[in-house]
């Protein structure tokens, strides 16, 4: 086919952006990856954050664009200075399961101490790495400040460890452009193990069946973690069920029975040692109801729930990879979760404190503030419905249900769709 000059000067100042950004990180860093390991520790008043371990492996699989700014705030953020000149080279949001914890009754009376990994590439130079715990006014609450020599004798090098065995389930491209997904099995069995495949296909059929997911599939790829499990299933405490999985995963979590989360993410990094990833799926081997997902950290669900694949792992992985929140409410139990002097970091939630940033460029022009639900256009029509974040009141939503919502909805809201696409820019643009 005969090109014209207009588009192939487009693809030209497209590959010359993408070689300065490349140009950008192979200056600052090598292609190979330092995992810190941390304990976050504390009550429903403190926090203490403290350094465990460093250790590092070859390769990089996380982003290589948009090194020094964040897409999202999330509840937590680690940045990454060079140490002679002060610049952040490299930056990351999270939340922790921790900081949820600190809401709960059994933090006023008990310290609780949890483990958490993040991975930055190796530096080529000295970098000093701020971690930091924010509250939901967005005030820093603790933070540790230290230094990474990547010459340190005292980082352990893991690339020749024994990897846990894996495979490539879907390729969309190189992981220098593409998103990295892994599949991690929970309590199945050697004998399992084509059944834990066959799962992981089709929750990538139904992830992929979700716009914006749907027209950006080329820019994910998709592996399957096989870790043998000594027991058949995962552990449910109020069936006093304990079993002998790699991850140790349960339900009761919080003793709430349907929440379902592994105990360890250090253990979980260390599964995928190795293993090209940025984000989890974890597929627990059991037919009960339940799952999980928190903020880049990772979606946990159950594999054979008849509504799992639809439904759980689609909405927790809008927690854990789009960093969506709730879109449901309860009558004000949790009025103390989003302050109303406060806008939430969550795309699709607001408290109209500063509105202009969220999605009131979407709304069709007379659109009343908050928005009466009409009971047509449910997830198309795009407004400002008061009840989201756990809250009847105070928090506002911007349809009237989505899959943020309830379970029967089969699609994102246009904010939602917009919020995932915007992420996925920002690690593969």
């Amino acid at each position: 086919m005969k090109r014209t000059l207009l588009p192939l000067l487009a693809l030209l100042m497209a590959a010359t952006v993408a070689t300065a950004r490349d140009i950008f990180f192979d200056e600052v860093f090598t292609d190979s990856t330092l995992r810190i390991d941390y304990l976050f520790s504390g009550t429903n008043t403190t926090q203490h954050i403290a350094l465990q371990a460093l250790s590092k492996t070859s390769g990089w699989y996380g982003r290589r664009h948009n090194l020094d700014h964040l897409e999202l705030r999330g509840n937590g953020q680690l940045f990454v200075l060079d140490a002679a000149t002060g610049d952040t080279v490299y930056c990351y949001s999270f939340s922790s399961l921790f900081q949820e914890w600190q809401s709960t009754e059994e933090a006023t009376r008990l310290e609780r101490s949890f483990d958490n990994s993040y991975l930055i590439p190796v530096p080529k130079r000295p970098v000093d790495v701020i971690c930091q715990l924010t509250d939901t006014h967005n005030r820093v609450t603790s933070q540790l400040r230290h230094r990474i020599d990547p010459h340190d004798i005292l980082i352990r090098d893991r690339s020749m460890e024994v990897q846990t065995p894996w495979r490539y389930l879907w390729k969309g491209g190189d992981s220098r452009e593409c998103i990295d997904i892994a599949f991690v099995a929970e309590g199945f069995t050697e004998e399992e193990m084509p059944e834990f495949m066959a799962m992981c296909d089709s929750s990538i059929v139904a992830l992929m069946s979700h716009e914006p997911y749907t027209s950006l599939m080329s820019r994910f790829n998709f592996v399957a973690v096989m870790p043998r499990s000594k027991q058949n299933g995962v552990s449910i405490p109020h069936d006093n069920l304990w079993l002998d999985t790699p991850l140790q995963s349960h339900y009761d979590t919080f003793y709430t029975a349907r929440y379902l989360t592994i105990p360890s993410v250090g253990r979980l990094f260390d599964l995928c040692t190795g293993i090209p990833f940025e984000h989890f799926i974890i597929l627990a081997n059991t037919r009960q109801y339940g799952g999980g997902g928190i903020y880049n950290s990772y979606t946990i669900a159950s594999a054979r729930s008849p509504r799992s694949k639809m439904e759980v792992i689609v909405h927790e992985f809008g927690h854990s990879f789009g960093g969506l929140g709730d879109e449901y409410y309860y009558d004000d139990q949790y009025e103390s979760m989003y302050p109303a002097d406060t806008e939430p970091w969550e795309q699709n939630l607001t408290t109209l404190v500063d509105f202009d940033s969220k999605w009131r460029d979407m709304l069709p022009e007379g659109t009343a503030i908050p928005t009466k639900p009409s009971g047509k256009n449910l997830t198309t029509e795009v407004g400002v419905y008061e009840g989201g974040g756990y809250q009847s009141k105070g928090v506002y939503r911007p349809s009237q249900e989505c899959r943020m919502k309830i379970n029967e909805v089969k699609e994102f809201c246009p904010v939602c769709q917009r919020a995932i696409h915007r992420l996925i820019d920002y690690y593969t643009r």
